[in-house]
């Protein structure tokens, strides 16, 4: 019987996500793929560092420890490399216990077509046309910034942090921030305090770590080791409809922050999640000194 990844939380990684890169990267682009590629073969056996994405992936895969007769999280290495150039991932992969065995290797193909071959809930990549390609194919994405320090703190609990607007929500509110001001959109909110807002990109990611959250069951009585935070920069009145939007998609965040425009940098650092997505370059750079940082692009 074929293996299904129909009912699985599956994060799709670029190996430049998981693993550090950035040498071989610059290599590619300024002595040309075949550079790359000598490079790659010379030091296959050489174990590659941590990347921004690697800490959130350990952590994630975890929880089938927690299950083993049910796995709850795949992970797939979703890569522009060949085959040829990619033992050193896999040797890497090996090297930190990582429980990984599938892979989609492009050989410098777009890597977007494959997510729903793979049933991708979450994407995460430095490659920008690919996270705006996979965006606009409806999958959660993001471009992941450099980790910070603490990036490969063991919490011994997934924390995963997300902006409101543009994330969770649709853009539809922030556009009319964006192009009418501050009392438009407060105004816009009052008079649809009742209405729910638009799931935005990153909606069925967040109802499906909220299933995990209240169907886990585990025999020696554990609670599940994930918490969630929404850190937004609405504030008073425009909260009445966030709250009520989650609530008619019973859908309950375990911490909620309502800025008011006040930087997001401190309340993370305190929060320390795995990852924080945000849809704003500018919230992002002041965060990603603090903690791992997705940006999230908009739908094109």
């Amino acid at each position: 019987m074929a293996f299904s990844l129909d009912k699985l939380l599956v994060i799709g990684i670029s190996s430049r996500a998981l693993f550090d890169l950035e040498a071989e990267e610059a290599i590619f682009r300024q002595s040309g793929l075949e550079s790359y590629r000598q490079h790659q073969l010379d030091n296959e056996n050489n174990v590659l560092k941590p990347g921004a994405g690697f800490a959130l992936v350990r952590a994630l895969l975890k929880l089938n420890e927690l299950t083993p007769e049910n796995r709850l999280v795949e992970v797939v290495i979703m890569s522009r490399n060949s085959s040829e150039t990619s033992l050193r991932i896999f040797n890497s992969i090996s090297h930190y216990g990582l429980d990984i065995t599938r892979a989609a290797l492009s050989g410098g193909a777009p890597l977007a077509p494959y997510l729903e071959a793979f049933n991708v809930s979450l994407f995460l990549s430095l490659h920008e046309d690919d996270v705006q390609a996979a965006i606009n194919s409806g999958v959660a994405s993001a471009l992941l910034y450099q980790m910070p320090d603490n990036a490969m703190e063991d919490l011994g609990q997934i924390r995963i942090a997300f902006d409101g607007d543009a994330v969770i929500f649709s853009d539809e509110s922030e556009r009319i921030f964006q192009e009418q001001g501050i009392e438009a959109f407060e105004q816009h909110e009052r008079e649809n305090a009742m209405k729910p807002l638009p799931e935005g990109p990153f909606a069925r990611l967040l109802v499906a770590l909220s299933f995990l959250q209240n169907n886990f069951k585990s025999e020696d009585g554990r609670a599940f080791p994930l918490r969630t935070a929404l850190v937004t920069a609405r504030s008073s009145p425009a909260h009445e409809r966030v709250i009520r939007t989650l609530r008619a998609w019973n859908i309950a965040i375990d911490e909620t922050f309502f800025m008011g425009g006040v930087a997001k940098s401190a309340v993370l650092a305190a929060f320390k999640p795995h990852m924080f997505f945000d849809d704003q370059h500018g919230h992002c750079i002041k965060a990603a000194s603090f903690v791992q940082t997705g940006r999230v692009p908009i739908k094109q």
